[in-house]
């Protein structure tokens, strides 16, 4: 991989982060552009770093005028779909205003192939699960919607253009690498598991559950989690994958469901502490079960997750929060 020159936009950023590190530590180099306003200075694992923002079509552009990179990995997004459903407007800029400047950007410099971080939102509630490729694209929010119109533009810039594309479809990105120092440093914190371990950690004064009414075992959400390594090793693949192949569309998941109890009850038998949420109404935009038929991606890109045992994550997470209880110091 000593030969591979990349570029991850959104590197500073959580998932982004931590495929940098996973890059670099194989040999890549790896060269981030990132506003910065998601992401942190201190996650940054690159050999180079651009503080640019793709809503400026310029700074793109002119960057990869001067630089050359084999693949350009693209991250950056916003990702809240209950914000999404409040305020749209910032996700059709954020999300495909500025994906479109990228993509013009590598169009006319003659970049022809880029891994994007796509997502199970595009698929809307489920009609059969678990929930593999072949299942109908009908997103409910408008965050899903911009991934799925992000989905379109890379199918149609490889068809007139020969711009090859992965589109990696997460479902619950989690965990990290405390070792590395490496975490999870969201503002405001939308994700699970940290806000269930903040709670036990008593950094947090109280712990919420949004729903238990739904048409599941314990009455919550059920979701698919998928370690944030994990989703790294299947970018690299991804990228190899490209070589041969010019469009791939692929879920990633574990195809094991795990409900919004569970976890803290995890949580609680991992930390000691017997944890009592409090339920709240459903929010916006959830459907009762997602979980990923990724076999596909087994077969293509002969990848399979190795880091996504639930308690194991756990302890991880719980690592991170009591090395930095403040998150990131930038």
């Amino acid at each position: 991989m000593s030969d591979r020159r990349i570029l991850v936009i959104g590197g500073a950023g959580y998932v982004g982060s931590h495929f940098c590190l996973h890059a670099r530590d194989i040999g890549i180099d790896v060269g981030v552009m990132d506003n910065l306003s998601k992401g942190h200075r201190s996650a940054l694992r690159c050999s180079h770093f651009i503080e640019a923002d793709l809503n400026s079509f310029q700074e793109i552009y002119e960057h990869l005028s001067s630089q050359t990179y084999d693949t350009i990995f693209h991250f950056a997004a916003n990702a809240l779909v209950s914000e999404s459903v409040a305020n749209p407007s910032i996700y059709y800029s954020n999300n495909i205003i500025a994906a479109y400047n990228l993509l013009e950007a590598m169009r006319l410099t003659r970049h022809d192939q880029i891994v994007f971080s796509s997502s199970c939102a595009v698929y809307g509630y489920p009609v059969t699960l678990p929930i593999s490729e072949t299942h109908p694209r009908n997103p409910i929010s408008p965050y899903g919607r911009t991934k799925l119109a992000m989905e379109w533009m890379l199918e149609d810039y490889h068809r007139a253009y020969g711009i090859k594309s992965a589109s990696l479809r997460y479902f619950n990105a989690a965990g990290c690498e405390p070792s590395s120092g490496l975490g999870e440093d969201h503002n405001p914190e939308s994700h699970l598991i940290p806000n269930v371990v903040k709670a036990a950690l008593k950094q947090t004064e109280e712990l919420v559950i949004f729903g238990n009414d739904y048409p599941t075992h314990d009455g919550t959400c059920i979701r698919d989690y998928i370690h944030v390594t994990d989703l790294a090793t299947a970018h690299v693949s991804a990228m190899q994958k490209l070589e041969i192949a010019g469009l791939v569309q692929l879920n990633l998941g574990t195809g094991v469901g795990v409900s919004n109890l569970e976890i803290v009850k995890a949580v609680s038998q991992v930390s000691g502490v017997n944890l009592l949420p409090r339920y709240a109404s459903r929010r916006a935009g959830d459907p009762s079960e997602l979980v990923a038929d990724s076999s596909l991606a087994h077969k293509m890109l002969a990848w399979k997750p190795c880091r996504s045992n639930i308690k194991s994550i756990v302890n991880e997470v719980i690592e991170w929060f009591s090395n930095n209880p403040d998150g990131y110091m930038d």
